[in-house]
């Protein structure tokens, strides 16, 4: 046989031995994904990853997952080993500098996840995965302001991603030191009263080493009298988890007011882009009224959903109420659209605090509500807000009600 025939030969085996090797590898890295994303098999998982890696030690991306899966598997070492070495070989690599950065902060290491995410962001500076996790980072360190310019960033490049809008109202709220705002709100009665009622408030919070703490007074009009209410809340941050919300208030114009009132509340940020809520609420207008409250949110793309209830136990009874409101957010945490359903009285709302447990038959109201929130230059926020109430203010006996309030926030 010549060697014009052995040459031709020589290259079909050649070219098929590398589309085998090649298929052999492609296949165990599938089936790797496979056992540890359907069977959370991570044994097998890191078996056929070896395997594969072993007939292709340059393929970087199965070394990332193994590396991964070392991570998921508690041996933080092994996993340090394989990006190490996967970022000797190419540093040009981002799903590399997200699985390694990931690893320190679950390892709870945070200056090194802080480091290596820093790294990443210098090569991938648009990156959304790492600008996440530095904006996580930086709120652990309670650098608010910087947490809140690289969460907004994030959101810039990708508005609808939900965990950068959950951690961005997480982070907004405590961006700066201090802030004021200023409410107004209208509310006319078709049958129930004959004047309207005026309500006005004035808050001013300030960013402390255990969270908000924000002071408020109220004013109203109604009832054709004039009343001042004075109010503390307080939201000490318990963990990464974890926060609570403590409020008390008091007034001297019983009847315009409560004499006095109070809440506490936990809130728990939880994985996938849910956040929930259980407390309660404390009212005396003569007479005690204690108000058991839950709530359970989420965001989904530039979405937010949050569904909460209200449960007053009073007179053999137990009166119920139930929200419903939705945010569509086209920019930052402060710029929203808002919808809301609501069933009952909320506790909540300084309109229905003189309404509740009002007399033993307990009142039922149904009613929809819109808000427009926008910010100005991140610190100045504008807020406007009407609704619609049915509210039943004698057993079988029920009149409209509508709201318009106005707002204005300066952060500072």
């Amino acid at each position: 046989m010549s060697i014009k025939l052995y040459i031709p030969i020589f290259f079909i085996f050649f070219c098929s031995s590398l589309t085998s090797f090649a298929q052999n590898t492609e296949e165990l890295f599938s089936q790797a994904r496979s056992a540890a994303f359907e069977n959370k098999n991570y044994t097998l998982a890191k078996q056929l990853a070896k395997s594969a890696i072993q007939k292709s030690p340059d393929y970087l991306d199965i070394r990332i997952f193994l590396g991964r899966l070392y991570t998921w598997d508690k041996q933080a070492d092994s996993a340090r080993k394989e990006f190490d070495w996967v970022l000797q070989k190419n540093a040009d690599i981002e799903d590399a500098y997200v699985a390694y950065a990931n690893l320190e902060f679950w390892s709870h290491d945070e200056e090194k996840a802080f480091t290596i995410s820093q790294q990443g962001l210098a090569k991938f500076p648009e990156s959304v995965e790492l600008g996440i996790l530095k904006a996580k980072l930086l709120s652990n360190q309670k650098k608010w302001t910087e947490a809140d310019q690289v969460i907004s960033k994030v959101l810039a490049n990708q508005p609808a991603n939900s965990e950068a809008r959950a951690w961005a109202n997480r982070i907004r709220e405590n961006s700066a030191a201090n802030r004021i705002g200023l409410n107004y709100t209208f509310v006319s009665f078709d049958k129930q009263f004959v004047d309207p009622w005026h309500l006005t408030s004035f808050d001013y919070s300030r960013q402390t080493s255990i969270g908000p703490v924000i002071g408020r007074i109220n004013y109203a009009n109604r009832f054709n009298g004039n009343g001042i209410q004075y109010e503390l809340d307080v939201y000490p941050r318990l963990s990464n988890t974890f926060s609570a919300y403590i409020s008390a208030g008091y007034s001297p114009n019983l009847g315009v007011f409560p004499q006095s009132r109070s809440g506490v509340s936990i809130y728990a940020n939880l994985p996938k882009s849910f956040e929930a809520e259980a407390g309660l609420r404390y009212l005396f207008f003569g007479n005690d009224s204690w108000i058991y409250t839950a709530s359970l949110g989420k965001y989904y793309r530039s979405l937010w959903f949050n569904i909460r209830t209200y449960l007053s136990p009073a007179s053999g009874q137990i009166g119920q109420s139930f929200a419903f409101t939705s945010r569509y957010y086209f920019g930052g945490a402060d710029d929203f659209i808002s919808l809301g359903i609501n069933a009952g009285l909320s506790p909540d709302e300084q309109r229905n605090l003189v309404l509740i447990n009002a007399s033993n038959y307990k009142l039922q109201s149904n009613g929809v509500s819109v808000a427009f929130r926008k910010s100005i230059h991140s610190f100045h926020v504008l807020n406007v807000k009407a609704s619609w109430t049915n509210q039943e203010y004698q057993k079988d006996t029920h009149g409209q009600m509508i709201e318009l309030g106005l707002g204005y926030i300066r952060r500072f």
